[in-house]
């Protein structure tokens, strides 16, 4: 499921576009914004439906082979440990799993499709993760599952095929993959045999987590003059327009959850957009980006103007 961070990312992204565009329609940027998260979704269930899918072409093949003039004895007698692998069983009839897909119109019905998993399976087959637990002797549903997460970390997550699907689909997606994979991994770890076998929700908490995200991107737009008039102050060695665009837009993006939150730390806030700032912007932005929010925490604080309910919440 999403956490809070992948959320301010989402966020970021777009309120980024939204005055790039030089837009005033923010309730229509706002909209694009919750269609983006709701669309890891679908890619989430993408990525569980590939198992089911190099399954069958593996399959097809076994089926194909025994029909040769001169089948070997491989051909013959095929190890079948990928295909009765028990975690693609239990995705493969995942009544959850199958309804969630219908719903949101999420497969891989087509032609192209299916050439696209027959060439991934060819790859896997000579990959050495494949090779190796093929061939290990080791049986059972842990052997299983450690089965399923290396062939999907290291061929399934990384094929280029599959990203070249998901970036013809989504612009976004690519940034969203790794958080997807990771919503993957987790589920297929906690699958068991005669479990209850739980697909991941998009959210933890749909209301606060939606709530959090709209009144994030609200309040950045509404604060955003006067958020970069304090950081123009903070920054009086520096002209505004000659600071990164995206480094002043990640500064006001924190002052606006500072004001906004009074149930996130200071700490919380701070440490989350110095993290966000080592991926989204320059290579020496997050030193800056500490420094002058720093200063802000402190000057917001000494004026009263972030208020945190608790205790510690304003560490």
């Amino acid at each position: 499921m999403l956490n809070r961070r992948h959320l301010r990312i989402k966020v970021l992204q777009a309120l980024y576009a939204y005055f790039q565009s030089n837009s005033d329609d923010s309730l229509k940027s706002e909209k694009e914004l919750f269609h983006a998260i709701d669309k890891i979704y679908d890619l989430y269930v993408y990525l569980l439906l590939t198992f089911g899918e190099l399954k069958h072409i593996a399959e097809h093949r076994i089926t194909e082979n025994k029909k040769k003039i001169r089948p070997t004895e491989e051909d013959l007698n095929p190890n079948l440990k990928f295909v009765n692998n028990t975690v693609i069983e239990i995705l493969e009839n995942h009544k959850e799993l199958k309804s969630i897909s219908e719903k949101l119109k999420v497969n891989w019905i087509g032609d192209e499709n299916q050439e696209m998993f027959r060439k991934m399976f060819l790859e896997i087959r000579e990959s050495e993760t494949y090779f190796e637990f093929m061939n290990n002797g080791e049986s059972g549903p842990e052997e299983d599952k450690a089965f399923a997460i290396a062939i999907f970390k290291n061929d399934i997550a990384n094929s280029r095929l599959l990203h070249n699907f998901f970036e013809e689909k989504s612009i976004h997606w690519l940034d969203d993959i790794d958080l997807a994979c990771s919503m993957v991994i987790k589920t297929i770890k906690g699958f068991e045999p005669n479990g209850e076998n739980e697909i991941l929700p998009l959210y933890k908490d749909p209301k606060d987590e939606r709530e959090f995200v709209k009144t994030l991107f609200r309040n950045t737009i509404k604060l955003n003059a006067e958020n970069e008039g304090l950081i123009d102050e903070l920054t009086s060695n520096w002209e505004l327009d000659r600071i990164a665009k995206m480094d002043v837009l990640l500064m006001s993006m924190a002052i606006a959850e500072l004001k906004s939150f009074d149930n996130i730390p200071t700490k919380v806030t701070l440490n989350e957009y110095i993290e966000i700032s080592k991926f989204y912007s320059t290579p020496k932005s997050n030193g800056f980006i500490n420094g002058v929010l720093d200063k802000a925490i402190a000057r917001l604080s000494k004026d009263g103007v972030i208020q945190k309910l608790g205790r510690g919440l304003k560490e």
